[in-house]
């Protein structure tokens, strides 16, 4: 297995940056503001031929003992407990704080070894820097700059020399990536801790809590996924601070990257118009999709009805997705939510065979044919499969260019009756057969044909005047 660093420190002091520069990627957010990161944010490195595990964690205050704060420790604690390495990131800029000693004090007694990272240590002297972190007693202090990456490979070097060298093993892809998806406090983080079976991010009774996109794996009856948190994403004349503005990026980005997509709706409110619009954003980047109905359980039964017919009316759209009413605090209807994400992802990832696919045109156009727009009627001679995730079918022919947008629609339907593509939106392309003589001119006539054209033409005029 890969060995783990967890990087732990006060807020503010350069854990993101050291997160990012040891990932080669921009994948924490990185700001001038304390408290950004609140969950325990994975990513995968390598140093030399050495691959290895890094864990980003929130501002820690062993102190706080309610509220936000609290929570972000314990998800450090958890951080640390499963940890090979701690790197202890402290600020040369501000040199040694009581908060450092408090957090020297609690790493003391884990069982990892600690490696105390000076970050922004960059143009100081680098013995003066260190030498008042001693007095944390957790050995040398390692100036760095997590921003100009000086020193930090020798860093990583010392946190793994106890550890063998083990080849990387090629990425197990071949599995749903999930991004949980909705408006804020609709219970994302709540849902994805029950999936899970622990409390793997921060599920807090305030809009906004989480921040980042956050990768979870786990496995469930030997199928492997890989579950994405994301920040709730409100109207875009509610959103003000910077922050909230790259956590929806952040949010949109989880939605590419994923194979499906579980919307999460709020059966306490009505169904808003922000909801349509990320189910829209959804529809438009082709992920396979998964409605989850939260909150409700307790629900009376008038409440229940007027909750469905609103998903009716505005989110009909949709149609083509399963709809769960689940409760993610009690853990009711996760079973069928689960199975619903495996059919949504074969569904997305489908093979289609050519053959098959051309039967089924030609039985949808023996049933109902494409009108004739002008003096043709287009003719769809053959499809085959153009893309998966979402599956792309190309149909060839003639005069496509005339095919009305309600016929795209029927085609659709009928190709996803025919292979059951329940869960993903189905894209249908028409590509115009190419005449290989429309570019060419016609050859000059010879005299013996003008004759004759001649002879054609004066037969013409006299016969039929």
């Amino acid at each position: 297995m890969k060995p783990t660093l967890a990087l732990v420190g006060r807020p503010n002091v350069g854990k993101s940056t050291l997160f990012n520069r040891l990932t080669k990627s921009r994948d924490a957010i990185v700001a001038d503001m304390p408290g950004l990161t609140r969950d325990r944010h994975y990513g995968h490195g390598v140093i030399g031929e050495k691959p290895f595990l890094v864990v980003d964690t929130g501002g820690f205050e062993p102190v706080a003992s309610e509220g936000i704060f609290h929570e972000m420790a314990k998800q450090t604690l958890l951080a640390v407990d499963e940890a090979d390495v701690v790197v202890f990131v402290v600020d040369a800029r501000q040199g040694l704080t009581p908060q450092d000693k408090i957090i020297a004090d609690r790493l003391r007694k884990s069982s990892c070894k600690v490696l105390v990272a000076v970050n922004k240590a960059e143009g100081l002297p680098r013995q003066v820097v260190a030498a008042e972190f001693y007095e944390l007693g957790l050995g040398d202090p390692y100036p760095i700059s997590a921003t100009h990456g000086d020193n930090v490979h020798h860093l990583v070097e010392l946190a793994l020399e106890d550890f063998p060298l083990e080849q990387e093993g090629e990425g197990d892809d071949d599995h749903p990536k999930i991004a949980v998806v909705g408006r804020p406090n609709v219970g994302k983080s709540t849902l994805i801790n029950s999936l899970v079976g622990e409390e793997r991010v921060i599920a807090f009774d305030l809009p906004g809590t989480t921040r980042d996109s956050i990768y979870v794996d786990f496995d469930r009856d030997g199928q492997r996924y890989t579950l994405i948190d994301t920040a709730g994403i409100r109207k875009k004349g509610k959103v003000f601070e910077s922050i909230e503005k790259f956590s929806v990026v952040k949010t949109l980005q989880a939605i590419e990257d994923a194979n499906v997509v579980v919307l999460v709706l709020d059966a306490r409110q009505d169904i808003s118009e922000q909801d349509a619009h990320i189910a829209g954003f959804i529809l438009e980047s082709g992920r396979a999709l998964v409605v989850a109905l939260n909150k409700w359980d307790g629900l009376a039964r008038d409440a229940r009805e007027r909750i469905k017919a609103d998903m009716e009316r505005k989110l009909s759209f949709l149609s083509f997705a399963r709809l769960h009413y689940i409760s993610a605090l009690k853990g009711s209807g996760l079973g069928g939510l689960l199975a619903s994400i495996n059919e949504a992802y074969a569904a997305a990832m489908a093979k289609l065979s050519t053959p098959k696919l051309t039967r089924t045109l030609h039985d949808a156009v023996a049933k109902h044919q494409p009108p004739i727009v002008g003096l043709h009627r287009p003719k769809l001679r053959y499809a085959h499969q153009g893309g998966s995730n979402p599956p792309v079918i190309v149909i060839h022919g003639n005069a496509l260019e005339s095919v009305p947008e309600h016929y795209r629609r029927y085609l659709e339907k009928t190709f996803r009756d025919a292979f059951k593509l329940q869960g993903t939106p189905l894209r249908v392309q028409f590509k115009q057969g190419h005449n290989p003589y429309a570019d060419k001119k016609a050859p000059p006539l010879t005299k013996r044909q003008e004759n004759k054209a001649r002879r054609e033409k004066r037969f013409r005029n006299k016969t039929y005047g």
